[in-house]
């Protein structure tokens, strides 16, 4: 008899004909799926928080302070930082001219005034340079022969820093074509067209290429390195997706080097072009199965993704809560000792005994489990409990390598903190950053 039908009693169950028991089975199957499918959250799955719904997560109010709103007592303060004098466009004295007390006319100057400094942005007009190529006649022969520079004739009609500050904008600070050619014309005063943006970004791809180039194979050269992918939409402007497949961005990072690289797929394949079909360093990433061309012992599986897997298996009640609930209260005396190794007050040496129990408790928890006999073709919340215990094993020695390893983190937080303005700019968020803009606007001039 089905769990959800417990308070059915055995008899009336054994009544049941066949078909409708088969039926009911069907049916209790659809109910788990649709009930987990609900509970999906940041908190047990790859779901971003920004798509988490309301309920369950709203934070616990926090007590009203007793102190005063602003600045405490003993604070330190922030004042404005006025520029030096030097930095001044211009500087304006200021003296009173009678007393403020008896009228008496005052004369003289004040050693230390009393400093007032207002910032104004310079206005923004565009540098155009002028060439003109005059045409002068051979005093021996009379033909005309006119002055030409394949530089500035065959060249764009945009100088560098334009083109730059089109890529930041188009780029890092994601804005749209369209986006660009209000902001050049409404701050700069200069005219381009939608189609002019394109082919500078398509330029100035071409200009990047071999440092870029540069970047894929340092990154392929290190001992130690964080990997994800997400979904990113590619249209076919440089002609090389004809077919409008799906893109994916991949990122690759290191100490010094964050890489990113699109593939128009999410194959082992893809990780191999972007990672080196001879990577030989140390992968950090998710589960996925594009890693599994490299071998165990150099994959670390994220702690993230396996505390979010824990916490879904304790969500499905019966056994399964109770396997989940194990699972992550191994998981939590992992992180804290692996929170003193980082914080300097457990050695290394120390961190591995003290593991060790822990690394054998999961390992029984996920045995026990995996060994359990499911039905061919069963999608019960327990079957789907036995198969994520049974890949979990399969991958066994990927989940402890950052505790023998130094340098390894037990998480793939890096790479996924790195795509993440990746996913932002692909979900339209964020699109307008002034300050940026500003900053990047001056930084070209500097």
């Amino acid at each position: 008899m089905p769990p959800f039908l417990s308070e059915i009693a055995e008899a009336d169950w054994e009544k049941t004909p066949e078909s409708v028991k088969q039926l009911i089975g069907r049916l209790g199957e659809r109910i788990a799926a649709l009930e987990e499918q609900v509970q999906r959250n940041s908190k047990n799955s790859s779901q971003p928080p920004s798509q988490d719904t309301p309920q369950g997560f709203k934070a616990p109010p926090k007590p009203r302070s007793k102190r005063a709103r602003g600045g405490q007592v003993g604070h330190a303060g922030h004042e404005q930082q006025l520029y030096s004098p030097e930095d001044c466009a211009a500087i304006q004295e200021h003296y009173p001219s009678h007393c403020c007390v008896c009228g008496e006319k005052l004369n003289g100057r004040d050693a230390e005034p009393q400093r007032c400094q207002i910032v104004e942005i310079p206005p923004l007009r565009p540098i155009v340079v002028e060439h003109r190529f005059h045409a002068l006649d051979c005093p021996r022969c009379g033909e005309k022969t006119r002055a030409y520079e394949a530089e500035v004739v065959d060249g764009r009609r945009y100088g560098d820093r334009l083109c730059a500050l089109v890529g930041i904008l188009s780029g890092e600070y994601r804005q749209s074509h369209r986006m660009v050619v209000r902001m050049l014309a409404e701050i700069f005063e200069i005219e381009m067209s939608v189609g002019s943006v394109g082919r500078l970004r398509q330029d100035i791809s071409e200009a990047v290429a071999e440092p870029v180039a540069a970047a894929q194979e340092y990154v392929q050269q290190q001992g130690q390195v964080s990997v994800d992918e997400t979904s990113f939409q590619q249209g076919n402007g440089d002609g090389g997706n004809p077919q409008g497949t799906q893109g994916w961005l991949w990122v690759v990072v290191t100490a010094l080097v964050c890489y990113f690289q699109v593939q128009l797929s999410r194959s082992a394949a893809a990780a191999q072009t972007v990672l080196g079909s001879g990577f030989a360093g140390y992968v950090n990433s998710d589960r996925y199965s594009g890693y599994t061309w490299l071998t165990l012992e150099q994959r670390q599986v994220c702690w993230a993704h396996l505390k979010r897997d824990f916490t879904k298996i304790a969500q499905r009640g019966g056994r399964s809560q109770t396997l989940g609930q194990a699972l992550l209260k191994q998981q939590e005396q992992l992180f804290k000792l692996w929170h003193r190794v980082r914080d300097g007050t457990l050695e290394c040496q120390q961190f591995i005994l003290e593991v060790e129990p822990i690394r054998q408790s999961v390992h029984q928890l996920l045995t026990e489990t995996a060994a359990e006999v499911i039905a061919a073709g069963e999608k019960t919340p327990w079957a789907k409990t036995v198969g994520t215990c049974r890949q979990l094993l399969k991958l066994e020695p990927a989940l402890w390598l950052f505790v023998t390893v130094e340098g390894i983190e037990p998480t793939n937080n890096a790479a996924e903190q790195a795509i993440r303005p990746a996913v932002l700019w692909r979900n339209g968020e964020n699109a307008v950053m002034v300050l940026k803009v500003l900053k990047a606007v001056y930084l070209l001039d500097a």
